[in-house]
């Protein structure tokens, strides 16, 4: 029997709900979340020329590393990191994120927050439960390794960094992305 376009969509997405939910349902312990968290940092600062320009001027840093991303028409994001201020893990979060949009396929990627000033920090950190967009506006930076830093984003509050890509992601999607605090 020959199976119809929305059967394999419908036969897919009972997996990619396991795959994300296998990650919430395996939470990381603080010691795993440090240790991610060093290397996201690593993976950085070796793919972003500018990143220890824009490090240099944070008031604090959030670095969610290793997102497991998955979706296929419908799809959704899961990690796991922690804020770091002055040099220090101050809170752990999660990351959720739902979508509905043209997407296929499984990817991990490390996403790191930089926050430039003083008021949207102390927005984030007072918050148990921040959107993206919602609570505060982010500027995302598509700079790599070969491009020149753009000086004018210091003037955002808030700028973000997706690094360290694997897998295979296509397609735009639309979707929140909200971080809580977890207890570690």
């Amino acid at each position: 029997m020959k199976r119809s376009g929305t059967s394999r969509i419908l036969a897919v997405i009972p997996v990619m709900v396991l795959f994300l939910a296998a990650g919430i349902i395996y939470a990381s312990t603080a010691a795993e979340i440090n240790s991610g968290v060093r290397e996201a940092m690593k993976r950085f600062l070796v793919k972003v020329r500018s990143a220890r320009y824009y490090l240099k001027a944070a008031k604090g840093v959030l670095v969610i590393p290793d997102v497991k991303q998955a979706g296929l028409i419908i799809g959704g994001e899961y990690g796991e990191g922690s804020l770091i201020v002055n040099g220090k893990t101050i809170y752990y979060y999660n990351l959720i994120t739902g979508s509905v949009g043209l997407q296929a396929g499984v990817q991990k990627k490390d996403i790191i927050l930089i926050f430039l000033s003083e008021p949207a920090l102390r927005k984030f950190e007072s918050s148990d439960n921040w959107q993206a967009e919602a609570d505060g506006s982010v500027t995302m930076i598509t700079n790599s390794a070969e491009e020149s830093i753009d000086t004018t984003k210091l003037n955002e509050p808030i700028i973000g960094f997706v690094s360290g890509q694997e897998g295979l992601m296509a397609g735009a999607v639309i979707g929140g992305t909200k971080f809580s605090k977890i207890k570690k």
